[in-house]
C-alpha cells in the first residue's frame, strides 16, 4: 500500500459540502414535544386540517369512550395512539377524516366516588351535580394526558354522554328501539352485584377463580311415578329408592330449584348401588360412582333422556314435587349429566323453564339475603346460606358427595367479588322476538357480523359466537346517576302508557334544555295530566353499555362533521378485545335494533399490555408503566413509536428494556432524516430541482425504489392497519436501502462534486423527494418529529395539511428497477470480499481496495454499463468488469495509488497538479476546472 505524495498536507475540508442542519441529533423530545403542541393549539392545527379537508371522501372513525375516572394508563394511550394513527394516515390518503374524542360519564364508579368523598346524600339532585362536576374533573385530567400523546382531534368540543344533547338522544334511542318492538319487561335471571346492589351488563362481569362446594343431590323419584320410571328403563325397580342425581356448586340455589334437565340425546343408566338406584349420565357414571365411594354397583337399565321427560321428582328438603325436563344445554363435560333447574337463577335454567312453564320463583334479595319466609335459610346471605343447605341435605340423606372445587367464576368488574344470578323485575332489550318484519334482533345482529369487516380476522368468529349464545339485554339499572329510562307505567298493571313514544320525545326534549334533572324534577301532571293519578314514574336509569352504544346516534348523526351519506355513519369502531361484549356488542345491537345494522362498517381489536415476560400488568407486581413517565423522559414519539411496531392483534410487550430498543430504532431514523435535512440545506426545489430525465441513472432509481417503496408497500400497510409491517419497513429502508445503500454511494458526489453541479443538484433532487416521502410516512406514527423535520424543510404549515408525496413519473422504472437489483446484489458480494481483506488486515476502508469482476450475461451488462462509475457503486478507488462465462468472480486485492486527501480515493492521478499535488484529477477539475462528469452514479 502507497503513502502519498510527501509534502505538507493543505486543509481541504472546507472545499467539501459539508452542510449542516439546525435539525438537532438529539431529539430531546421530552422538552421539545409541548412545544409543538402549543404551536399546534396556537395555529388551530386541528382546525386548519379540517378546512384543507373539506369536500373530499370522509372518513370516520367513531371514539370509543373512555370512563371519566382516574389518570390514563397505558392501555388508553395503546387505543388513543391507534385511532390517532389511523385518522392521519387517512387524512394524509386524500380523507376527509374528523376525530371527534368521547368520554363516558354516567354509572356507578362516579356514584362510588362521590359516595366516598360526600356520603350517601338524600338530596338525590345534588348529587348528580357532584357526579357531574366530578365527571367533568376526570375528563379534563385525562385530555391533558391524551393531547400530551399528540392526538389531533376536536379537543375544545368533545363529546360527553352527559351532555344535555347526548342524554336527550340517547332517551330518543330508547324511544325507537321501544317503537320497533324490542323492549320488553320481565322477570328475568341477570347477573347481580351486591355490593353494587344493581344488575350488570355482560360486560361488567370478570371471571376470576373462586373455590366452591361441588355437590352430589339425589332427587327420590315420588312414587306414583316409579313405573313410568320401570317402563321407560325396560327393567323392575323391586323395592327399592331410585334418585335423579345432579352435580352443582351453587348449593344456596336449590330452595328455587324447580326442575331437573336430561338431554333428550343422551343415554343415562339407572345403576343399583347402595344408597339405591341411581339415575346418570352414561359418559359420567364411572366418575360418579368413585366420587360416591361405591364399589359394587351394577347397570340394571338404560334409557334415552327424552324417555324421562316428566317423571316426577321429590325435592330434596322442600314439600313439592319438581319434573324431569328436556333441554339442550345438558352437557357431560361434568358432573352427573342431569342438572339441577332453577329459572330464577340462572339463564339457561330460565330458557328452558319458559318452555315447561316452570315458576320462576326467587327467594334472594336485592342485597343478597334470602327473603322473610325462606325456609332454613332466611335473612342468611347467600354465602351464608351454603353449609347450611349442605348440612340439611346430609340430614336427609340426599347428599351422595360434597367436596371443593376450584373453578372460574364470574364477579363485577369493580368490586372484584363473586356476584349472583337472580331473577329480577327488569326492561330487557329482546333478542328472539320477532318484530314486525318476521326478523328477530339476533337474526339481525348475526347479518350484521356478516357485513362487518374484521382487523384482526379472528374478531368475527368471536362477536358471532357472543350474538349466537347471549341472552336478552338487561337494560335497567337501579342507580342515580345516568340516564333515565322516561317512561310512565300503570301502577296496577305495569303497562307503559299508550302514549310511550310521544311522552319519551317530550321528555327529550326538556333533558336537552336542562339534562337528566329535567326528567327527575318533572311533575307527571305536565305531560299525563288526568292520566298521573294511574301511571307512575320508572325509577331506573339506563345501562351505561347503552349510552355508549347509542353514540352513533347521538354523536355521529348529529355532529354536521361527522355526517355522511353512507348506510353505516362510521367506517371503524377501535377497541380493546373485550369490547367485544362490550362496547362492539352495544353499539351493534342499538344500531340493529334502531336502523336494522351495524352503525360500522370495520373493527379493529388490540390485545392488552404484558411486561417483558408476558405477564399482565398490575399494581400488585409493580410491572405496570404508566405512559406519563414515558413521554416525560422519552418523549410521546418513543412511545407512539412502541405503539406502532408492536402487533396489537396479540399481547402488547412492554418494559423498559423494550423501550431501550425502540428508542435506538428512533435515534436510526432521526438521523436519515437529519442526513437528507443536511444535503438540502442550500437546495431550493424551485430554482434546483432536475428534470427526471436528466438525473443520474442511480437517481432515477432512486425515484422509482421509493416511489414503490411508499405506495406498494407502506400505503397498503396503512390501508390494512398494520402498522408494524410499516414500520419494520421503514426501518430496513433507511438502514439498508439508504443508509446501506444509495445515502452510503451518494456521499462522495454530494460531497466532493461542484456545488452546483448536475451531479450534485441530482443527487439532491432525490433527496428532496425522499425526506417529502420520509416525513409524511412517518407523520401518523411519530408525529411531533414529522412536524419538526417539516419546519425544517421550511414549511410554515402542518405536514398533516397536505397529501403523501407525489413523485415525478420515472419512465424507465421497471427495467431500472431490475437491472439496480442485480447491482445490489453484485454489490453485496463485493462487500463480502472486502470485508476478508479488511479482516486480513490488507486494507481499512474499502476504498484502499481496487476489484475486477469476471461476469457474463445481464450481470456483465447490468455492471459494464456503469463504466468507471461502478466504482462509486462499490465504493472502491477502481473496480472494472470483464467479460466471462460462468458464475460471478470477484478479485480484489490492496491497491498502490496514492490517496486524494479531499475526497480520499485512491488514484494514479494524484500529484500530477503541480500546485495541488495532494489531489486528484477529478477533486482538481471540481476545484478549478469544468467540473467531473457522471452519467450513473
Amino acid at each position: 500500500m502507497s503513502t502519498t505524495p510527501p509534502g505538507d498536507k493543505p486543509d481541504y475540508k472546507p472545499t467539501l459540502n459539508l452542510l449542516d442542519t439546525p435539525f438537532p441529533m438529539r431529539g430531546d423530545l421530552a422538552k421539545r414535544e409541548p412545544g409543538m403542541l402549543q404551536q399546534w393549539l396556537e395555529r388551530q392545527t386541528y382546525q386548519r386540517i379540517r378546512k384543507v379537508a373539506a369536500g373530499r371522501p370522509k372518513f370516520i372513525l367513531h371514539d370509543g369512550p373512555p370512563y371519566a375516572n382516574g389518570e390514563i394508563h397505558m392501555g388508553h394511550a395503546v387505543n388513543k395512539v391507534l385511532k390517532d394513527m389511523i385518522v392521519k394516515s387517512k387524512t394524509l390518503a386524500g380523507f376527509d377524516a374528523p376525530y371527534v374524542p368521547g368520554w363516558d360519564c354516567h354509572g356507578l364508579p362516579i356514584e362510588h366516588k362521590v359516595e366516598k368523598e360526600h356520603g350517601k346524600l338524600a338530596d338525590k339532585a345534588a348529587f348528580r351535580a357532584l357526579c357531574r362536576s366530578y365527571a367533568e374533573s376526570q375528563i379534563e385530567l385525562q385530555k391533558r394526558d391524551f393531547v400530551r400523546l399528540g392526538i389531533l382531534g376536536d379537543w375544545d368540543n368533545p363529546y360527553k354522554t352527559m351532555n344535555f344533547a347526548t342524554e336527550a338522544a340517547i332517551i330518543r334511542t330508547l324511544g325507537k328501539i321501544y317503537q320497533n318492538g324490542y323492549l320488553v319487561a320481565g322477570k328475568k335471571p341477570v347477573h347481580w352485584c351486591v355490593d353494587c346492589g344493581s344488575s350488570l351488563a355482560d360486560a361488567e362481569v370478570e371471571y376470576e377463580d373462586r373455590t366452591s362446594p361441588a355437590i352430589d343431590v339425589a332427587f327420590r323419584v315420588v312414587d306414583e311415578d316409579r313405573a313410568k320410571l320401570a317402563a321407560a328403563f325396560g327393567t323392575s325397580l323391586g323395592d327399592e329408592a331410585a334418585y335423579a342425581v345432579i352435580w352443582t356448586t351453587t348449593p344456596w340455589t336449590l330452595p328455587a330449584n324447580q326442575a331437573v334437565s336430561v338431554h333428550p340425546e343422551l343415554t343415562y343408566d339407572l345403576i343399583a348401588t347402595p344408597a339405591g338406584l341411581l339415575i346418570l349420565v352414561r359418559e359420567l357414571a364411572e366418575a360418579a360412582i368413585k366420587r360416591y365411594g361405591f364399589e359394587s354397583v351394577e347397570v340394571v337399565g338404560q334409557a334415552k333422556g327424552q324417555a324421562l321427560e316428566l317423571i316426577r321428582l321429590q325435592h330434596p328438603f322442600l314439600d313439592r314435587t319438581v319434573p324431569l325436563i328436556l333441554g339442550d344445554h345438558v352437557t357431560t363435560d361434568a358432573g352427573t349429566g342431569l342438572v339441577h333447574t332453577a329459572p330464577a337463577h340462572g339463564q339457561e335454567d330460565y330458557v328452558v323453564g319458559l318452555r315447561y312453564q316452570l315458576p320462576i320463583d326467587n327467594p334472594v334479595g336485592g342485597d343478597g339475603r334470602f327473603l322473610d319466609g325462606t325456609w332454613l335459610v332466611e335473612g342468611r346471605s347467600v354465602m351464608e346460606a351454603n353449609p347450611l343447605i349442605v348440612d340439611v341435605l346430609s340430614e336427609k340423606q340426599a347428599l351422595l358427595c360434597h367436596a371443593k372445587l376450584r373453578h372460574s367464576y364470574p364477579h363485577c368488574w369493580r368490586h372484584k367479588t363473586p356476584i349472583i344470578f337472580r331473577a329480577t323485575n327488569q326492561w330487557f332489550i329482546a333478542m328472539d322476538k320477532p318484530v314486525a318484519d318476521g326478523k328477530t334482533l339476533r337474526d339481525k345482529a348475526l347479518a350484521a357480523v356478516d357485513e362487518t369487516e374484521f382487523f384482526p380476522g379472528w374478531g368475527r368468529a368471536r362477536l358471532e359466537a357472543m350474538q349466537k349464545n347471549r341472552p336478552d339485554w338487561c337494560v335497567s339499572r337501579q342507580r342515580f346517576w345516568g340516564v333515565p329510562m322516561a317512561m310512565f307505567a300503570h301502577k296496577q298493571t305495569g303497562e307503559l302508557h299508550p302514549r310511550t313514544p310521544e311522552l319519551l320525545e317530550q321528555v327529550a326534549q326538556r333533558v336537552e334544555q336542562q339534562g337528566i334533572e329535567a326528567w327527575w324534577a318533572l311533575d307527571p301532571v305536565e305531560l299525563l295530566g288526568s292520566d298521573a293519578e294511574h301511571y307512575s314514574r320508572l325509577p331506573d336509569t339506563l345501562d351505561v353499555w347503552f349510552d355508549s352504544g347509542s353514540t352513533h346516534a347521538a354523536v355521529l348523526r348529529t355532529r354536521p362533521e361527522l355526517q355522511r351519506s353512507e348506510r353505516h355513519p362510521a367506517d371503524l369502531y377501535l377497541e380493546g378485545s373485550d369490547q367485544h361484549r362490550g362496547w362492539f356488542m352495544s353499539s351493534m345491537l342499538t344500531g340493529c335494533a334502531t336502523d336494522g345494522h351495524a352503525p360500522y362498517r370495520q373493527l379493529l381489536t388490540h390485545g392488552f399490555l404484558v411486561d417483558g415476560q408476558g405477564r399482565k400488568m398490575s399494581k400488585s407486581l409493580g410491572n405496570g408503566i404508566l405512559p406519563q413517565e414515558v413521554f416525560d423522559t422519552l418523549g410521546a414519539d418513543v412511545l407512539r413509536l412502541w405503539i406502532a411496531s408492536t402487533d396489537y392483534s396479540g399481547e402488547m410487550s412492554l418494559s423498559n428494556e423494550i423501550l431501550k430498543r425502540v428508542t435506538e430504532t428512533y435515534r436510526r431514523l432521526r438521523n436519515t432524516l437529519r442526513f437528507l435535512l443536511a444535503n438540502l440545506t442550500d437546495f431550493d426545489a424551485s430554482q434546483h430541482s432536475v428534470p427526471v430525465a436528466q438525473m443520474l441513472e442511480i437517481d432515477r432509481y432512486a425515484l422509482a425504489l421509493a416511489e414503490r417503496f411508499q405506495n406498494q408497500q407502506i400505503l397498503p400497510d396503512y390501508e390494512r392497519y398494520v402498522f408494524h409491517h410499516a414500520v419494520s419497513a421503514i426501518s430496513v429502508w433507511c438502514s439498508e436501502d439508504l443508509g446501506g445503500f444509495y445515502l452510503d454511494i451518494l456521499k462522495d458526489r454530494l460531497y466532493t462534486s461542484a456545488p452546483t453541479s448536475l451531479a450534485r443538484r441530482s443527487a439532491q433532487t432525490v433527496l428532496w423527494h425522499l425526506a417529502h416521502s420520509l416525513t409524511k410516512l412517518l407523520a401518523p406514527i411519530t408525529s411531533f418529529t414529522s412536524e419538526e423535520v417539516w419546519q425544517s424543510l421550511g414549511y410554515r404549515d402542518s405536514v398533516f395539511e397536505h397529501l403523501h408525496h407525489a413523485f415525478p413519473e420515472v419512465a424507465d422504472a421497471e427495467p431500472l428497477l431490475q437491472r439496480w437489483e442485480r447491482v445490489r446484489q453484485v454489490r453485496g458480494q463485493v462487500s463480502k470480499e472486502l470485508e476478508q481483506l479488511r479482516m486480513d488486515g490488507k486494507i481499512g476502508a474499502s476504498l484502499q481496495a481496487e476489484v475486477t469482476l469476471h461476469a457474463s450475461g445481464d450481470t456483465y451488462a447490468a455492471l459494464a454499463a456503469l463504466g468507471d462509475d461502478l466504482r462509486f457503486v462499490l465504493i472502491t478507488s477502481s473496480a472494472q468488469v470483464l467479460q466471462a462465462e460462468g458464475e460471478l468472480r470477484i478479485e480484489a486485492h490492496a491497491t498502490r495509488e496514492h490517496k486524494c486527501e479531499r475526497c480520499w480515493h485512491y488514484r494514479k492521478d494524484v500529484g500530477q497538479q503541480a500546485a495541488h499535488p495532494h489531489l486528484c484529477g477529478r477533486c482538481f477539475s471540481n476545484l478549478y476546472g469544468q467540473g467531473e462528469t457522471r452519467e450513473h452514479a
